[in-house]
Parts: C-alpha cells; sequence; structure tokens
C-alpha cells in the first residue's frame, strides 16, 4: 500500500512506566512525561503529528485534529535493552532475558580474555560510562590495560584510549569478546568505546568519541529484515541500525557521529533511494542524556529532532509512511542512569495516512514490524497489522 517506509527509533523517548516496571526497579519512570513536567517542551510538530494524544503530557495540549496516527506498544519480551526492543519490533520476542552482570564477568572468563587479546583488563563492574573512564582512565593510560564494565544492561563494555589501543585493534578485542561471550554468558552486545582525552577532569577531560561499534547477538532468521531482502524490498540502515542486526538483509548502510548526522542521512536517503524501508535509530538520546541524567540537554534533543520534522515531512513522497517510535525508556529525571521499563510512543504518519487515527496501546513492538512486513506482502513471526487502519 505504501512504495516506501521511513522508520526512526528515538533511542530510550518513552512514555509511561509499563505494569511490571516495578520487577525492574522503575516504578516511577516516564522519560516524556516527567521531561514535560520538569520544564515546557516546545514540540510543535510532534504534537502536530499526535504526540500529546498518546497521553496527558503537561504544557502539551492534545492536538484537535492530529496530523497523523498515534498509540503506544508495550515491550512483550522481559527486559529493556536496545537488542530486545530492535529485536521485537523485527518480529522476536524472547521468553528469557539476556543475561546480566551486575558484580561484573567471571574471573575465569577474564582471564581467558586476557590471554586471548594479550592485555590486561581494569574495572569489571557495573558502571557508568563516563565515572568509570574518570576513575580508571589514567591508569589505562599508564597500563595499557583496556577497561571492561557493564551496566544494568546485557552489554560488555570495552573502553580504550585511541592513542593507547588503536581503532583497529579495539575492534579486533571486541570481536574477540563476541566470539568467547556464549552459552551463560552470551550478552545481547559488546560494545567499543573509544574515547579521547588526558586527564579526568578540566579542559583535556577523558571523553568517548564517535567510533562507538557494537557486536550483537546475531538474531534468530526469519526477522523482518530477512523478509524483506527475500522479497526485493531494500533497506537502508541508518546510525547503528546495521551492528544491532549484524548486517543482516541490508541493501546498504551509513553510520552517523550524532542524532543531526542521523537526521541528514535519513533525509538524504529519503532523496536518494527508491521503495523499501530506511530504517534510523538516534541514539543521542539514550547515550548522551539519559545514561548521565541530564535531563536538560535531553529536552533540548528533543526539540531539536522536532525542529528536523518539517525537513522529514517536505522530503516525504506521495507513497511514503514514517514511523517513530522508540525502542525501551532512559528518564533522565529519576535517580538510575540505567534503561527504564516504558511504553514507547508510536506516530505514524505521511501523505496518504489516514490522519487522527487512535492505535491504542500495541501488546507488541512487533506490530510495527508486522505491519512494515504487510505493507510489503511479507509475514514476521510476531505482531498484529495495523496497516488497513492507517490507510485511507
Amino acid at each position: 500500500m505504501f512504495e516506501r517506509v521511513i522508520w526512526i527509533v528515538l533511542d530510550s523517548v518513552g512514555i509511561g512506566e509499563m505494569p511490571d516496571a516495578a520487577a525492574y526497579g522503575d516504578q516511577g519512570s516516564d522519560t516524556l512525561g516527567n521531561l514535560a513536567r520538569r520544564r515546557p517542551l516546545d514540540l510543535p510538530n510532534l504534537r502536530r503529528i499526535g504526540l500529546a494524544n498518546i497521553k496527558r503530557l503537561e504544557n502539551l495540549p492534545p492536538a484537535p485534529r492530529p496530523a497523523g496516527a498515534y498509540g503506544r506498544c508495550a515491550l512483550a519480551s522481559p527486559g529493556k535493552d536496545t537488542t530486545t526492543g530492535h529485536w521485537e519490533m523485527a518480529g522476536i520476542v524472547l521468553e528469557q532475558p539476556f543475561p546480566l552482570f551486575p558484580r561484573g564477568f567471571p574471573r575465569r572468563f577474564l582471564e581467558a580474555f586476557e590471554r586471548r587479546i594479550g592485555r590486561g583488563t581494569l574495572g569489571n563492574r557495573a558502571a557508568s560510562g563516563t565515572d568509570i573512564l574518570r576513575e580508571l582512565g589514567p591508569e589505562h593510560l599508564r597500563t595499557g590495560s583496556v577497561i571492561v564494565y557493564t551496566s544494568a544492561d546485557s552489554v560488555f563494555q570495552v573502553a580504550a584510549h585511541e592513542e593507547v589501543v588503536p581503532l583497529a585493534e579495539l575492534y579486533r578485542i571486541c570481536e574477540a569478546a563476541r566470539e568467547m561471550l556464549q552459552g551463560e554468558l552470551e550478552v545481547g552486545r559488546v560494545i567499543a568505546r573509544p574515547f579521547l582525552g588526558r586527564t579526568p577532569e578540566g579542559p583535556e577531560a577523558f571523553a568517548r568519541t564517535a567510533n562507538r561499534r557494537d557486536y550483537a547477538v546475531p538474531p534468530p532468521a526469519g526477522m523482518l529484515l530477512d523478509r524483506l531482502a527475500e522479497s526485493g524490498a531494500p533497506v537502508f540502515g541508518v546510525g547503528k541500525i546495521a551492528d544491532i542486526f549484524c548486517y543482516r538483509g541490508l541493501a546498504g548502510y551509513v553510520k552517523t557521529r550524532n542524532n543531526e548526522d542521523g537526521m541528514n542521512r535519513t533525509i538524504a536517503a529519503a532523496a536518494e533511494t527508491n521503495g523499501g524501508l530506511i530504517f534510523t535509530n538516534l541514539v543521542d538520546f539514550d547515550s548522551l542524556y539519559g545514561h548521565r541524567n541530564d535531563a536538560e540537554q535531553y529536552a533540548s534533543a528533543l526539540e531539536s529532532f522536532d525542529r528536523r520534522l518539517p525537513e522529514l515531512e517536505q522530503a516525504l513522497r506521495p507513497g511514503d509512511l514514517a514511523v517513530i517510535t522508540a525502542d525501551h525508556g532512559c528518564d533522565p529525571t529519576t535517580p538510575s542512569t540505567d534503561h527504564s521499563r516504558e511504553y514507547v510512543p508510536l506516530l505514524v504518519f505521511g501523505p496518504r495516512v489516514k490522519a487522527g487515527v487512535a492505535l491504542g496501546t500495541r501488546a507488541t513492538l512487533a506490530d510495527i514490524g508486522q505491519t512494515v512486513a504487510a505493507n510489503f506482502g511479507v509475514r514476521i513471526g510476531a505482531g498484529t497489522s495495523f496497516l488497513e487502519e492507517i490507510t485511507a
């Protein structure tokens, strides 16, 4: 019904706690709602499409005639991380969550890992990325040992200074970790965290660079990107989409430096591609602001995205469908710096989309993937399509 789909994931932009949030320590989390209570949000374009019609947001009255369809999605899988959310969008609903290591990884694994990479390790505990750089960065510079840490998510993160461990070596180290983390140790992602700087604080303070790379567990066969590739519908990934899906089913992809670059690349792809899916992840909300509890910059990033929406709308062709959603929450107003178990917004718009349709609370993020699949004449393993509801 639509010749092309442009799907943007606002990484971590949740819209209120799910019923089981307390089991995850996330009772009271509401990324958008708490931000709106913290200070007025200037989001005229998201509001016009229907954001404030999903739920009450302080200082953002509902649009009397929303330009798009609107609703929210629950996460049916256990967990609250990037891999889980994106996999579910593609039709994979997990029965068991990826393993967590709040006390660090087993010593026997670290010893084998150190032998494999020829370097020592520092850290090996759950920590904020910025905090652990301040604490262990100087020792890393002295010894060359890489900094290993995790979080409340299923991740094995390796931080190294780009002038101490060249990027190519850091990526090989992470590839080795990905290969070794099997069975009970099979975390959702291994993440390369390169950084620069000379001191923990001050003008030359340690700061992570844009050369991050994610190494996800390969998704099971038959997920959305596989099915689209089999059907001949090209998929173009923007941002970390390629890493999340292990480059499967992609006709092309581009990495991005930040949200602005992600929007630039998405709008450029809208001008250059014909048919298929443009699949974008905008990660700054999560990595720069959510995990650092920087509510003001999180709000500003939302407003910056909102200002770019008219450009995206102008780039839409008559047969285009646009989707805006998220993969989980990361409420920067709560004491926790971890992801939060939240519903995510669902906004659907385009020249031929039926305006003002209330899509309600969807049982799973896979409903979005099933809608995209149905549009291109295929099916995925989970989800209920809402394609007919939005077709004018």
